[in-house]
């Protein structure tokens, strides 16, 4: 495989997961809750997608995996706000019981492939590969361009690229309104926000929920893309949304809700591109999420290394004045 095509299937594996970097960025920094809940939203997303989807659903497939997200989120929301359960205690609650469904909607096994069974002209059983949105618009692209080899990573790239740019505006133009104003707010200051007319329950409530639909959702577009989901894959995605919302305001900074949501996606991007960089040393596979960890540290130290640099340019320019 050239670098141009590592590059592209980077970028594509990305770009399927900048929707859970954008819920992380809701849950983390606009609304400041710790809320780990994350792993397990993921799951339920490809988990309902990938059982809605064999129904023969693949495009409600994706919305019900949305859904399911927001469901968890809710679960989660109403366990810190009603029964003023801790936040990270409630996510953990949420997303053990998460594991439970999850395997449930597998149908009691750990993974389940996007297939079905029929019948042949032969009339015997046969394994037949679902639709999915990634098989369609790849159909699509090969139709245009009349190039039956059209790369199913570029094609992935193109179709979640415009999926995830109409999110991020959808969600930059929500954070505008009334009710993404109050999200905010109880993010900045929740005491002041309950002194004052908004319902700040109902505003965190709201808050996770998006947060996990994103996480969810993102969960969705893998295991169409993958065509199968896993119940172990929600494992350490977490890490994986911070450090992703991480790199981006390295390079972007605390510049507003709007930029923040962009620099989120960007950062999902590049750190997607920073695996397949250590993929190409031929990194071995149970080194990744010692590798995200160690990313997450890096980007984490890279502002406080700016501001001792700064100040140490500062005290020489005071001592020479």
């Amino acid at each position: 495989m050239n670098a141009l095509s590592l590059m592209i299937s980077a970028l594509s594996q990305g770009m399927i997961y900048a929707p859970m970097a954008l819920g992380v960025f809701v849950a983390f920094r606009v609304l400041n809750t710790p809320d780990l809940t994350i792993d397990g939203s993921f799951v339920v997303g490809m988990c309902t997608c990938a059982v809605v989807t064999i129904a023969g659903h693949p495009y409600l497939a994706l919305l019900c995996g949305l859904l399911a997200g927001a469901l968890a989120g809710l679960i989660t929301g109403l366990l810190q706000t009603k029964l003023e359960i801790n936040p990270i205690l409630s996510g953990i609650l949420t997303m053990t019981g998460l594991y439970t469904v999850n395997f449930m909607l597998l149908g009691g096994q750990s993974n389940l492939y996007l297939q079905r069974t029929e019948l042949n002209s032969a009339g015997a059983e046969a394994q037949v590969a679902s639709e999915t949105l990634y098989k369609a618009f790849r159909g699509l692209m090969v139709n245009l361009t009349g190039n039956k080899k059209f790369d199913a990573n570029l094609s992935a790239l193109i179709v979640t690229a415009l999926i995830v740019a109409i999110a991020a505006a959808a969600l930059a133009v929500f954070f505008r309104t009334r009710s993404g104003m109050a999200i905010r707010a109880t993010g900045d200051n929740e005491e002041m926000v309950r002194s004052s007319s908004i319902n700040a329950d109902r505003a965190r409530v709201l808050g996770i929920m998006i947060s996990n639909a994103l996480v969810a959702f993102s969960g969705a577009l893998l295991c169409e893309q993958q065509r199968y989901a896993d119940l172990n894959f929600g494992s350490g995605m977490l890490v994986v949304g911070l450090a992703s919302v991480i790199i981006g305001q390295v390079f972007f900074g605390h510049r507003g809700v709007a930029l923040g949501i962009v620099s989120a996606a960007v950062g999902s991007l590049v750190y997607r591109v920073i695996l397949q960089v250590a993929y190409k040393v031929e990194m071995p596979s149970y080194a990744v999420k010692l590798l995200s960890a160690v990313i997450v540290v890096i980007a984490l130290t890279i502002p406080r290394v700016k501001r001792l640099i700064a100040q140490r340019r500062a005290d020489r320019e005071g001592d020479a004045a």
